[in-house]
């Protein structure tokens, strides 16, 4: 019996002292490194775009009237002086000749009564007629005049009207859907009618910040004299063929954003570019000092902020004897402020220095503190002169 109770005894405090071993030790995260460089880069810096009319006027008749004619096809490109809509002419035309026929009859009125002062003139100048009647006489005349010319005057005004029954293109453009269909009632002033746009060239306009205005400023005397400083990315990805120059810089700088418009013109052959459409406009960048070109795997977001975990060389306690340490490899994470994107790199800012060696693959796995295992360092652009976001 105490046998083998003490056999197994021996047995519980054996395996508890088996039980009691160290736990193997955590292995280092495997990691490829990439050596920070500096480079010459040649990219663009991109802006949100509109495309806008350089011109666009709504279409209102300026006397009231049915419409009797619509002489276009929607969203067909139309000549200054092409006639678009007709108002019924009718009752307009009648009105211009009863104004012409008031004119005659006052032409003639005014006739009559030159001819009676200058007779009553004759008279009282050999005291041959009353003075009273000469006077009446000259009051006619200048009665006679007064109103030839207040007919000449509805003349006009009826001629005006019977031309604003025609509705014409103010310019060469582009025209829209039509407001109105023939036999439809039109207000002068208030119906708009139509929409007209001019399409080449054509505006693409963009908000900047105010402290970019002195090289908006710089780059518009040097868009008078360089190709391809400002291109343009259409919806669909698609390099625009055809350069910009910088047209108008806005008057004031809104004081609520802080930012100022800025409005280029493209041509645009073709017709290709509408007004309204959202598009990327690429601004060469010239500077020349050499960039700090990462790849864009190695960056991490967090809450809206970027960083990048650096390598860095630290003495780790030996797990085997706590007294000794040794040489390791540490993960340090950097913030770090982005510049452009050049695919797949990204170029930048702040937050790291040349010769850093940053981690590239297994990111995800560290933090900071972890220590790491160095496999190799990697270089994305060997054998890569220059580096372009083109």
């Amino acid at each position: 019996m105490t046998r083998g109770f003490l056999s197994l005894l021996s047995v519980c405090i054996l395996l508890a002292s088996c039980s009691q071993k160290k736990p193997a030790p955590v292995p280092d995260t495997a990691v490829n490194l990439y050596t920070v460089k500096a480079q010459k880069v040649r990219y663009f810096d991109k802006y949100p775009a509109t495309t806008v009319a350089l011109n666009q006027v709504d279409l209102r008749p300026q006397v009231q009237g049915y419409i009797t004619s619509i002489s276009f096809t929607e969203g067909d490109h139309i000549r200054k002086g092409q006639v678009l809509y007709e108002i019924d002419r009718q009752l307009f035309q009648e009105g211009y000749d009863q104004a012409k026929a008031n004119v005659d009859v006052a032409k003639g009125n005014l006739a009559q009564a030159q001819q009676d002062a200058d007779r009553y003139a004759y008279l009282n100048a050999n005291d041959a007629v009353a003075k009273q009647v000469y006077d009446h006489a000259l009051i006619a005349l200048q009665n006679a005049k007064n109103t030839l010319a207040a007919s000449d005057q509805a003349l006009k005004m009826a001629s005006t009207n019977l031309n604003f029954s025609i509705i014409s293109a103010p310019f060469d453009g582009t025209i829209g859907f039509s407001q109105v269909k023939l036999g439809n009632m039109v207000t002068a002033g208030q119906t708009v009618l139509n929409t007209i746009s001019t399409d080449d060239p054509m505006g693409v306009d963009i908000l900047i910040s105010e402290k970019q205005l002195a090289r908006f400023e710089n780059l518009k005397k040097r868009g008078e004299t360089m190709d391809s400083l400002f291109t343009m990315t259409l919806p669909n990805d698609s390099i625009y063929p055809f350069n910009g120059k910088i047209s108008v810089i806005d008057r004031a700088v809104d004081p609520q954003t802080g930012t100022i418009r800025v409005r280029l013109v493209f041509p645009n052959a073709g017709y290709r570019l509408k007004p309204g459409t959202s598009c990327v406009l690429r601004v060469l960048n010239l500077e020349k000092e050499p960039k700090l070109l990462v790849p864009a795997r190695a960056i991490v977001e967090l809450m809206g902020e970027y960083f990048v975990y650096l390598a860095k060389d630290t003495l780790a306690r030996d797990p085997d004897d706590s007294t000794k340490t040794h040489h390791a490899w540490m993960a340090l994470q950097k913030k770090v402020t982005l510049g452009q994107s050049i695919a797949p790199n990204v170029i930048l800012k702040k937050g790291v220095n040349e010769g850093d060696q940053i981690i590239l693959d297994g990111v995800q796995s560290v933090h900071t503190g972890s220590l790491i295992d160095i496999s190799k360092t990697a270089d994305v652009t060997k054998g890569k002169k220059k580096q372009t976001n083109e």
